[in-house]
């Protein structure tokens, strides 16, 4: 299990050591700084609170701070949308994290059906700890053969870090691999209980210099929209966009959608992967235990 202490305090400190005087709008003047970052005068006086009160803050002591005051930090610390929220996760417990969480999740039977419904493009389910919980035959076909996998496997994590055939696939590994790491912060931030979370991330950490590196950096990242280009063994280069829904009825399940640019080369290339369906779920691609 995660510290929520020890992690405030760190995630702080990190946010910090990123801004310059100059990125405020603070003259660059005085002694000579021994750190990198603004020091913590510069950002209590940003935020409107006493030295002694960030102080406290940033040793991990987050106990009944207001959210005006949190909001001024997260303003002065120029924290985006996806970092604010893991702030006051870190600073507000509430019941949803003090509860014992679910071992595993479940996707509703619908849901199977939906994805059965749109097998034109890939389309996948994923939960806590970036588990893969749920795809249709054109997700396996693009990334690989999920079935084929321990329940334990099908988890982003463990593919980017622990498979090195994963950097052939994704043309740009250092991006995915720091997409995966933010999720994985993110979740450590709202489920400090997680058992099974602390588990994987022990397991990274022991087993990959590349996981250990990114994780210290304490950077989140919430997966919403963006692209991502694939080297696939049977149809080459493609690139393809993505949007993610979170799922009504379970906050901690989004559904992820891939679509190529109409017209493109990656549109030809994904209709073949769609067209032979099954027959490409079985390509290994690497990702076999």
């Amino acid at each position: 299990m995660t510290d929520p202490r020890a992690e405030l305090s760190e995630f702080l400190r990190s946010r910090r050591a990123r801004l310059t005087p100059a990125d405020v709008g603070l003259p660059e003047y005085g002694r000579r700084r021994r750190v990198p970052g603004l020091r913590r005068e510069e950002l209590a006086q940003l935020a409107g609170v006493s030295v002694a009160y960030y102080t406290r803050l940033e040793q991990g002591n987050g106990r009944n701070v207001s959210r005006e005051v949190l909001d001024a930090i997260a303003t002065a610390l120029k924290l985006n949308d996806t970092e604010h929220a893991h702030l006051m996760d870190l600073t507000q417990p509430t019941q949803r994290r003090r509860s014992a969480p679910p071992q595993r999740q479940r996707v509703r039977p619908v849901l199977l059906q939906m994805l059965d419904a749109i097998d034109s493009v890939p389309a996948y389910v994923w939960g806590r700890r970036t588990d893969i919980l749920a795809w249709n035959r054109t997700a396996a076909a693009l990334f690989g053969d999920w079935g084929a996998l321990e329940p334990r496997d099908r988890n982003w994590a463990r593919i980017v870090f622990l498979n090195p055939d994963s950097q052939h696939l994704f043309a740009d590994w250092q991006a995915k691999a720091s997409d995966v790491v933010g999720q994985l912060r993110l979740d450590a931030g709202q489920h400090p209980n997680d058992v099974l979370l602390a588990e994987l991330i022990g397991e990274l950490s022991v087993k990959s210099d590349d996981f250990r590196t990114k994780w210290a950096t304490h950077d989140v990242k919430r997966k919403t929209h963006d692209s991502v280009r694939l080297q696939h063994p049977l149809v080459g280069e493609l690139t393809v966009r993505y949007e993610t829904f979170t799922l009504p009825g379970d906050q901690d399940q989004a559904l992820s959608i891939y679509h190529p640019e109409p017209g493109s080369a990656s549109q030809e290339a994904l209709r073949l992967l769609a067209s032979w369906g099954a027959d490409t779920a079985d390509v290994p691609l690497g990702f076999q235990s």
